[in-house]
């Protein structure tokens, strides 16, 4: 992974631990569920923009070289693969009414 992503990476994800922290906190205090799931929706925010600027060191480093060596169908494929498990792709969070996992 290059440095800088590398470095905006780890600080984000070390500021989400923090923050995930201080959920559990609220969870065991018994805190108002709004609030609990306000921060919740802030946790997974922080962890999108993880994930962003993980995709955005493949596709500058692993997904380059792919294409150089002439490997684009293969990277496309696991590209793909992975794009499955995002909300964008996979649509929203089920309905009030469905049964939760």
């Amino acid at each position: 992974m290059k440095a800088d992503h590398k470095h905006k990476a780890l600080n984000r994800l070390k500021t989400i631990r923090g923050h995930l922290d201080g959920v559990i906190a609220m969870v065991e205090g018994d805190r108002y569920c709004p609030d609990v799931m306000k921060q919740v929706s802030a946790l997974q925010a922080s962890l999108e923009r993880v994930n962003r600027i993980v995709l955005q060191n493949h596709l500058e480093t692993c997904f380059a070289d792919a294409v150089r060596e002439n490997r684009a169908d293969e990277i496309v494929d696991e590209l793909m693969e992975t794009m499955k498990y995002t909300e964008a792709v996979t649509g929203p969070a089920p309905q009030l009414d469905q049964e939760i996992q």
